[in-house]
């Protein structure tokens, strides 16, 4: 009558569900909690009660089985064994004989019992309990209550007083809702939501899974955690087994545990609605007309069945989404194949698209058939002129099957394409499957090769755990150029992304490009000069452009190694490092369409990136964020490596979204490009993290995250600071934490390296930073003359956020040597660039402060302390110890008593008491 065991920690992301709770209770004295199987009801009730325990309040407890409901009074009896005996005692003869023969069930049939007595009974349990101190009565899995104590309970809880609070969890299964005929009428209802992406991959990281599945898991789980964990351990358990390691892109294995949830989830459908969603889940798009049309008459009434029970969402075009992905796959394989069959047969003739009228007929046989395989085999082709390449390799599969062993050359070849359409979609799973089959066949090095090369290219960021991959394709390309070129070209890719050395990736890139030109593939050869220029432009080499326009001057057709790697891509990167975002937009506003007839998400995601970063500098939040959303959406459907998109939301979140978003994002994408040993995007994500540290106040963190990404910066031997521009904000982070001679010295190298390469707007962001570093210093004359030239040289250059962040700097340093009318100024002025841009976080950082505040920092404004020494007289003057100053301000102890001391004499204190009547006083 517990709970049961075995329940996993599913209570990530329900705090606020846990607020809405206790205020329901609070106000109403009853609360109903409601959600599908697996949504976290039971870990939001525990919480409850357990707050209700703090607060020493009697807390029942009544957590019905399934079996449970089968059984008469048996909740009844389980409640009455779990009250106190001293309740018991003050009953009447009649009422305790009552409770005495409900709990010896076998010594006396049902129906020589006093019901009357019982409810009594219990009733007048509750109101003792309550007379002593205040009761919550929780009750878990309401549904699988037997009727007679349903009854007995609805009795009770009518009776009773206000001090008996009754917190009811339901999850509603085919039958009748029993929570508010319990509760009575007008009891606030609260649906447990699904979590959101971020919430998944928070869950996963907490039980140890890759947080580089959280996209995947989440869409195929809908945000339900107990199904989101057992995918996850599905497929930990199914990458183990394979070579030890999950992939991204994995199919996701719907078996075992995550099985039986979604089987759980679907029972709540009667049996009719089920096969209507069993017709749903073989189809591509669903709708009610098309399942009308494939026999299901009463489509909409199942579908509305359905919808009630949070399986399903119908659009009102008609349009029927699944809310969790593994649903119609778990519906799929619960069926038989006759079922099956029948479905895709009844599919074929209602569809009105060609290629999926093909699609249904080739599932509906399992048999070889020559002319079907060449239907199938056409319906790809049209796939793939239209870039559906996901769907392209799934029909190469199906057509290699359908394929007659007599035809052995060309099973091979479509198997070989089959490969190259999912390397090209970014579909790892169908790739290793075309390869696999490839393989096992007398396939020839030459199509070996190809195969190999598709399963590396669908691997996306995680190429680090390929090297047996890239050892078998070298071996078997030996004697071919272009082969050969073909290979090196990715070795050179995975010696940026996943080794960090721009080196080896450069001189793979040269070997390519000379073994390219042997061969007579000019497209290959103009693809590894883009590697060798994007290398150079990373290694500090004048001669980078040069080899780029080298590229640019062969000739162009469509790309089959992705428009990703071609020049045309790496010039607009480069506008966007040197700030011409005008030219870099025009020049993504073509490739957009370009990249999405291809068929490769990749491309795709790469220009929506650029997108991003140049609105972004351009002042166009809305636009940024636009783009970012589409990113990650695209990143989830097609299975790439989510560490890029966790990135490029963060940026967006930074500067027009919010900056906790921001962090959050950062953080996963730390985490996910970690575990695919992707030293580019790690950078990039600690950077996005250390700037908004930076821009919230803790400076202690931002000088930690930052110097962990010039720690990786120097490890992949990156010279050019336009690429990616932390070094401004590590200075920042430096000044605010009391170190402006290091941060100094970390301006003055890189100034040097910058106006030599001529990068104007990263000399502007080093001059914002040399502004406040000059500040901390004492010369504040001269660092309102820097930086009211650098906010108009940041102007000249048409990047207004960076505008706006100097002239938050300028007040900065405006308001610390107590000049108040230029401090407003600067920050109304900062106010406006940021309103304008749409750049939300930056727009409350430029408000007015109040008396006693410094822009952008609650904290007292002691006009003679910097910045780290006012947050430590503030934390001290609140009580903090030395110790406890020195874990939050994540300094030594040492350091800490030696800023304590300047502190002291700068104010002129010898106490605690008095450095706080101090800053109240300023």
């Amino acid at each position: 009558m517990v709970a049961a065991t075995g329940h996993a920690d599913t209570s990530v992301g329900h705090g606020e569900l846990i607020k809405a709770v206790d205020r329901a209770l609070a106000a109403h004295g009853r609360a109903l909690l409601t959600g599908p199987a697996g949504a976290g009801k039971t870990e939001v009730v525990r919480a409850v009660a357990a707050a209700a325990e703090s607060r020493h309040e009697t807390v029942l407890c009544l957590a019905p089985e399934a079996a449970d409901q089968w059984i008469p009074e048996a909740s009844a009896a389980a409640l009455l064994a779990s009250v106190p005996c001293g309740a018991l005692e003050q009953l009447s003869g009649p009422q305790r004989t009552a409770i005495a023969l409900l709990r010896r069930e076998a010594d006396a049939p049902r129906a020589g019992r006093d019901h009357i007595a019982l409810r009594l009974a219990v009733v007048e349990v509750l109101r003792t309990l309550a007379a002593r101190q205040p009761v919550l009565l929780v009750l878990d899995n309401a549904q699988w209550l037997d009727a007679e104590s349903t009854d007995l309970l609805r009795f009770a809880l009518r009776l009773t007083p206000p001090r008996v609070r009754v917190l009811v969890a339901e999850c509603v299964q085919g039958g009748a809702p029993v929570g508010e005929p319990l509760c009575g009428p007008g009891v606030p209802a609260i649906r447990v939501p699904p979590l959101g992406a971020d919430e998944v991959a928070e869950l996963l990281v907490s039980h140890g899974l890759p947080a580089r599945l959280a996209g995947r898991i989440h869409q195929a789980s809908g945000g339900n955690p107990r199904l989101a964990l057992a995918l996850g351990h599905s497929l930990a358990e199914a990458a183990e087994a394979r070579d030890g390691s999950a992939h991204h892109a994995d199919t996701l294995p719907v078996s075992g545990q995550a099985r039986e949830v979604a089987r759980r989830l679907l029972a709540a459908a009667p049996a009719q609605a089920r096969r209507t969603l069993l017709l749903a889940a073989l189809a591509t798009r669903p709708t009610i007309s098309l399942l009308r049309r494939a026999g299901r008459p009463d489509a909409e009434a199942e579908l509305a069945e359905a919808e009630r029970a949070a399986l399903v969402r119908v659009g009102e075009d008609g349009t029927v989404e699944f809310t969790a992905g593994a649903l119609p796959t778990a519906l799929a394989a619960d069926a038989g194949w006759p079922e099956r069959a029948a479905g895709h047969a009844a599919l074929a003739a209602a569809v009105d698209d060609p290629v999926q009228a093909v699609r249904h007929r080739a599932l509906a046989v399992d048999t070889p058939d020559q002319w079907l395989a060449v239907e199938i085999t056409e319906a790809a082709a049209a796939c793939r002129r239209r870039g559906q390449r996901a769907l392209a390799a799934e029909l190469g599969l199906l057509a290699a099957e359908r394929t007659p062993s007599w035809l052995a050359g060309e099973e091979l070849t479509r198997l070989v394409t089959a490969a190259e359409d999912a390397g090209w979609a970014g579909r790892a799973d169908l790739a290793r499957r075309a390869t696999r089959a490839v393989l096992a066949r007398d396939a020839s090095p030459a199509d070996r090769v190809r195969a190999r090369l598709a399963v590396i290219d669908a691997a996306g960021q995680a190429l680090g755990a390929l090297d047996e991959t890239f050892a078998y394709a070298m071996d078997e390309a030996a004697g071919d150029p272009s082969l050969q070129a073909a290979v090196q070209l990715r070795i050179a890719w995975k010696h940026n992304l996943s080794d960090g050395d721009p080196v080896r990736s450069r001189d793979a890139a040269a070997r390519a490009g000379a073994l390219a030109a042997l061969g007579g593939d000019q497209v290959a050869e103009a693809m590894a000069l883009t590697v060798r220029a994007r290398m150079g432009r990373i290694l500090g080499d004048p001669g980078a452009e040069a080899i780029l326009a080298e590229a640019l001057a062969l000739p162009a057709p469509e790309v089959p190694l992705g428009m990703r790697n071609a020049p045309q891509y790496l010039a607009v990167r480069h506008a966007l490092f040197d700030d011409g975002l005008d030219d870099a937009r025009r020049q993504l506003m073509v490739l957009l369409p370009a990249v999405q007839r291809t068929g490769s998400a990749e491309d795709v995601f790469e220009v929506l990136r650029s997108l991003t970063e140049v609105e972004l500098r351009s002042g166009r939040c809305e636009a940024a964020s636009a783009h970012a959303r589409r990113a990650l959406e695209l990143t989830i459907e097609a299975g790439l490596s989510p560490g890029p998109a966790w990135y490029v939301a963060a940026t967006a979140e930074t500067m027009g979204g919010s900056f906790a978003r921001a962090a959050g994002y950062a953080r996963r994408g730390i985490q996910a490009s970690q575990e695919e040993h992707d030293q580019v995007f790690l950078s990039r994500s600690l950077h996005a993290l250390g700037l908004v540290e930076l821009a919230t106040g803790e400076a202690a963190k931002a000088v930690a995250t930052l110097r962990r990404v010039a720690e990786l910066e120097a490890a992949q031997q990156v010279v050019d600071p336009s690429i990616l521009r932390w070094h401004g904000e590590l200075a920042e982070a430096l000044i605010a934490a009391d170190a402006p001679d290091e941060a100094a010295r970390l301006l003055a190298s890189v100034r040097t390296v910058a106006v030599g390469l001529g990068r104007t707007g990263v000399v502007a962001a080093l001059d914002r930073a040399r502004g406040l570093c000059l500040s901390a210093q004492g010369d504040a004359d001269a660092a309102v003359h820097l930086l009211e030239a650098t906010a108009q040289r940041f102007d000249a250059l048409r990047l207004p956020l960076e505008r706006g962040r100097t002239l938050l700097a300028l007040a900065r340093v405006e308001r610390r040597r107590r000049r108040r009318a230029p401090a407003r100024a600067a920050l109304r002025a900062a106010a406006e660039v940021f309103e304008r841009a749409g750049a939300a976080p930056w727009t409350d950082l430029a408000r007015e402060p109040a008396p006693g505040e410094v822009a952008g920092a609650q904290v007292p404004a002691a006009a003679s302390l910097t910045e780290a020494e006012t947050r430590l007289a503030l934390l001290v003057s609140q009580g903090a110890s030395n110790q406890e100053a020195a874990a939050k301000l994540f300094l030594s102890v040492k350091t800490v008593e030696a800023r304590l001391t300047r502190i002291y004499q700068k104010l002129d204190v010898r106490s605690r008491a008095q450095l706080a009547t101090a800053l109240r006083a300023r």
